[in-house]
């Protein structure tokens, strides 16, 4: 194949449809932790200090699909703090498929804070089309408990710690089996020593970072846990990952 014809074919990006049907769940009432990253080609987890800067157009409309998929989306606080999270509202079409899938129209955002180091006036929290979760312990401060329990549900997630498989559960016995974790990675890190990652999403960004940026996996021990290879989308120049554990 000549070099005009491969790069004419990259240049093809899924259509919002195709996207929802490769990354479609196979049974909504089996529990399944999902991770969402982007990378750049070198490794490196940010650019400028956020993920964000990694992303293209459709690395956005994936995250949108996920996101519609999902019946709760996990983030950790320093990324909340990072990223600028604020209150998430997915679009109409989004709203209609899941209502005709007999969904809420928006899933909950849940923070996991183990110190509750979050101001309650936080956009994620102010700016919240559904009321979020805060996961943490039951040692964590009562002071910032009572505080962030009038503008979020806190939920015991652990006794002197956040623990992950405790977190996993008391999400799936709220409701929400389908739990997608948009990092960051020391947390994605936890919920690769538990062994409770089921999927990685990748988004590959068509860029060379090096730097000193971390990797999407942060205090997880070194193992080779093998995953699957699911699919292997491009979009554009970048290239949409797909992988399940290989339990």
């Amino acid at each position: 194949m000549s070099d005009a014809a491969t790069h004419a074919t990259a240049d093809a990006a899924p259509s919002d449809a195709a996207l929802f049907a490769a990354y479609a769940l196979p049974e909504r009432a089996v529990p399944r932790l999902r991770v969402n990253f982007v990378s750049s080609l070198d490794g490196a987890v940010t650019l400028g200090g956020r993920s964000g800067a990694l992303g293209t157009p459709d690395d956005q409309r994936l995250m949108t699909v996920l996101r519609t998929l999902a019946d709760v989306i996990v983030v950790g606080a320093g990324t909340v703090r990072a990223e600028g999270y604020g209150g998430l509202r997915l679009p109409a079409e989004s709203v209609a498929w899941r209502r005709a899938r007999g969904l809420s129209d928006q899933p909950p955002l849940a923070v996991v804070s183990a110190s509750l180091g979050l101001d309650p006036a936080h956009p994620f929290f102010s700016e919240a089309v559904v009321r979020p979760l805060v996961l943490t312990h039951a040692a964590a401060p009562a002071e910032r408990r009572e505080a962030l329990a009038e503008v979020a549900e806190v939920i015991d997630c652990g006794a002197a710690s956040v623990e992950p498989a405790t977190l996993v559960r008391a999400l799936t016995e709220r409701g929400m089996p389908q739990q997608l974790c948009e990092g960051g990675p020391h947390l994605f890190g936890e919920l690769l020593t538990a062994d409770l990652v089921d999927e990685l999403c990748l988004s590959l960004s068509p860029v060379l970072v090096a730097g000193g940026a971390g990797r999407i996996a942060q205090g997880a021990a070194e193992a080779a846990r093998r995953m699957r290879l699911l699919h292997a989308l491009p979009a554009g120049d970048m290239l949409l990952l797909r992988y399940a554990r290989a339990r």
